[in-house]
């Protein structure tokens, strides 16, 4: 969609050095998103491995080896602009959450999963960043997503969040919501939105 992934500066901040890497966070209210690395593997293969959090996303390779050779392979896909993958933190780790399946005006988002006893607002939170920074920071206009059946209360959030199901099939629910809904949605969410979210949209290169 881009040549190089374009952020908001007003809620994406560049943050200290792990080694050489330069890192960038979402920054909510109170919890952040920031790019997974590798060294992100064991808590990701903990957390993807737990068999009730994780039920109904698909499984992964349970070496930990496997799982930093994935992440190893993701963070290319990333310095292209192709797929963001995010650890959701306040001061220690909560949880995942991913974008990927960039089309020319819509995005995908998953693999979202917190940890046992995370904060009431870190989920959504999370999604309210998701949404700012790939409606506005990324200039999509609508995103597309499924559900597993079975997962009736995310279900029930996505539809009262103003998400439409287009499609379905045995296991899936396939949703549609666009930046348009999302504008309207919002406004029962201040409080869990990234703070100054209306000023201008700059570009920053992530390294």
């Amino acid at each position: 969609m881009f040549d190089y992934p374009i952020v908001s500066m007003l809620f994406i901040a560049t943050i200290a050095f792990r080694g050489c890497a330069m890192m960038a966070v979402i920054k909510g209210r109170k919890i952040t998103l920031r790019l997974v690395e590798v060294f992100d593997a064991e808590f990701i293969l903990s957390l993807r491995s737990n068999q009730h959090k994780a039920r109904f996303l698909h499984p992964i390779d349970s070496e930990i080896e496997k799982q930093r050779e994935w992440i190893v392979d993701y963070k290319k896909r990333e310095s292209l602009g192709k797929e963001y993958y995010f650890v959701i933190e306040e001061c220690v780790p909560l949880g995942l959450v991913r974008l990927y399946d960039f089309l020319e005006d819509s995005f995908c988002w998953g693999s979202f999963i917190t940890i046992e006893n995370a904060p009431f607002y870190a989920a959504i939170e999370s999604v309210c960043c998701v949404y700012e920074f790939a409606f506005y920071g990324l200039g999509f206009t609508q995103s597309h997503f499924d559900v597993r059946k079975e997962n009736e209360r995310v279900v029930a959030f996505h539809q009262k969040f103003g998400a439409s199901i287009v499609a379905e099939d045995i296991q899936n629910y396939y949703f549609h919501f666009t930046r348009q809904e999302y504008e309207k949605t919002k406004q029962k969410y201040l409080k869990f939105m990234p703070l100054d979210i209306d000023c201008f949209i700059e570009s920053l290169k992530i390294q």
